[in-house]
């Protein structure tokens, strides 16, 4: 935007870390379902008057939108909640543009008792899923949901080999070691604008389950035999592809998987100095370093 004294301003403003626990109790089963979310949310919005003069007017104070967060009624997915909260900034405010949502869920899961799924007991698992969703005054929308920390581990059916080799490569080649990852992963869907959403209830939530399946089914491979993994990047690809094919509205998908190391043991002892190798049963867990791999598969049609 430009300013005064020939200088451009580019701004945004928002509240970030807002808690909220949600309960709904209106289950005809007499269940209920709980949600935590930590929600973030960034307004572009006409108020240069508060930058270049002592005026404040065109402000949509962060208090104000700390509270709006909070206002959850009817029971919904964390993608329909992020989309009416950009919404809701967009038409409400005349002043306000653009409103950029982004929600981290906690993965609340109701846990079973012999056998039977509690009515109001949950339990706090590993990977959080992530929302982002960027809604315009037009109605425009790109929206991105997401896993983050799903660590995944297999004890065989993987190696890594014929790499480059210089001077520098003291790695060996190998068909037989374990692969463990936490994948953070994020796809972006194909709807372009507020109204084009799906209307069927927790259609988000449903798909997140369903894209989360298909990456670790694709990961491990089937359960008597699993599938071979010549080495993450194939790996990574494979787990995209998947997505893609099976799920016709996500547009693109990103995936960051570190390989997190699982070195087998080797010990010397007094009593026999030279180097004693366990029978690739005993390995030391490292996470640093670690190999660091990422990579964006998208329909060649999508927009990037």
């Amino acid at each position: 935007m430009a300013g005064e004294g020939g200088l451009r301003v580019e701004q945004r403003h928002g509240k970030a870390r807002v808690r909220v626990g949600r309960v709904w109790r209106q289950g005809g089963d007499g269940s209920h379902h709980f949600v935590e979310w930590n929600v973030s949310i960034s307004l572009l919005s006409h108020c240069l008057s508060s930058y270049h003069r002592d005026d404040n007017s065109d402000i949509v104070a962060t208090d104000t939108m700390k509270n709006t967060a909070k206002e959850c009624g009817d029971r919904l997915s964390v993608e329909e909640f992020a989309i009416l909260l950009g919404n809701h900034f967009c038409s409400f405010y005349p002043q306000v543009y653009t409103a950029i949502v982004n929600i981290i869920e906690k993965p609340w899961e109701r846990v079973c008792i012999d056998g039977k799924p509690h009515l109001h007991g949950f339990k706090l698992g590993s990977e959080n899923h992530t929302v982002e969703a960027t809604v315009q005054k037009s109605g425009a929308l790109a929206l991105t949901s997401g896993v983050a920390g799903l660590a995944l581990l297999k004890t065989t059916q993987s190696g890594f080999e014929k790499f480059v080799r210089d001077k520098y490569t003291i790695l060996p080649d190998t068909r037989e070691r374990m692969l463990a990852t936490e994948v953070n992963a994020s796809w972006r869907y194909s709807y372009e604008s507020v109204a084009s959403i799906p209307k069927k209830e927790l259609y988000f939530s449903e798909k997140f389950m369903e894209v989360k399946k298909v990456l670790m089914d694709t990961f491990f491979g089937p359960p008597e035999t699993g599938v071979y993994s010549p080495s993450v990047q194939r790996t990574l690809y494979l787990m995209g592809s998947a997505v893609l094919r099976r799920f016709p509205d996500v547009a693109s998908i990103h995936l960051k998987m570190p390989n997190i190391h699982f070195l087998p043991v080797n010990l010397s002892t007094k009593e026999n100095p030279s180097m004693v190798k366990f029978k690739d049963d005993v390995y030391l867990p490292t996470d640093e370093p670690h190999g660091s791999i990422e990579a964006t598969l998208s329909r060649i049609t999508s927009k990037m």
